[in-house]
């Protein structure tokens, strides 16, 4: 992970020295970095409370089923968590269509989930998964097991870092770019940690979700990921 020099450049100062204390730095941050979150995740949890039960609403009106989306995700280190949105498909839409590949207009979308697929509001009950702990404000995305199975060495550093609901591949393209390019920028932040790149991704986030940008692929498609070509062969 990078940083900006803190420790200054004394010729009395070890090279393993400035390393053990940039270390300890990291690790302070991550824990402020996680402390955060939960706080952060209960003020905005509270704030927005009266927006939730009004999409809840909307959803069971719209559509029959459950107001959330319920899904086994893998988070830091490969451990599994069950994360949640807002309901934007029908019932069982996994086995209908073209499964986990999500087109533009697709038929399985109901009318609210459309609004709410393109405002991002689907992600708001990701708050619950950030005060449990099993997610950040800002980190890659979480992935399904299938997709880890596929990755490569290095693909897996960017399960090294707690999963975001925001992230660096998101406000570089989204959907809009290959699997293979979103995991590379996660492995990119994951490589390049600081605070000061989070503050960039939470300033830069609400451009990307007003413009209602990347919510699909130019093909108006979002692929599922099967692996890398040098993981078939």
């Amino acid at each position: 992970m990078y940083f900006i020099h803190v420790i200054g450049h004394k010729s009395d100062v070890t090279m393993d020295e400035k390393n053990n204390l940039q270390l300890l730095f990291i690790r302070f941050a991550l824990i402020l970095k996680n402390i955060f979150d939960v706080l952060a995740g209960v003020c905005v949890f509270l704030i927005i409370l009266p927006l939730f039960i009004f999409i809840a609403i909307a959803i069971k009106l719209d559509s029959s089923g459950p107001v959330f989306f319920k899904q086994q995700r893998v988070g830091i280190n490969g451990e599994c968590f069950l994360i949640y949105k807002f309901r934007t498909m029908v019932v069982n839409a996994v086995n209908m269509g073209s499964g986990l590949n999500i087109i533009d207009n697709d038929p399985r979308i109901t009318v609210v989930g459309k609004f709410l697929r393109d405002w991002s509001l689907d992600e708001l009950p990701q708050i619950i998964n950030i005060v449990k702990g099993e997610m950040s404000l800002i980190g890659p995305r979480p992935t399904l097991q299938h997709q880890v199975d596929n990755y490569t060495d290095h693909q897996r550093k960017r399960l090294n870092m707690k999963p975001g609901v925001t992230g660096w591949a998101q406000i570089n393209g989204r959907n809009n770019i290959p699997w293979e390019e979103r995991i590379e920028l996660d492995v990119w932040y994951v490589d390049h940690w600081s605070p000061w790149l989070d503050v960039k991704i939470l300033l830069l986030t609400p451009k990307v979700v007003f413009s209602k940008e990347d919510v699909y692929s130019k093909t108006g498609e979002s692929y599922d990921f099967k692996g890398t070509e040098d993981n078939k062969k």
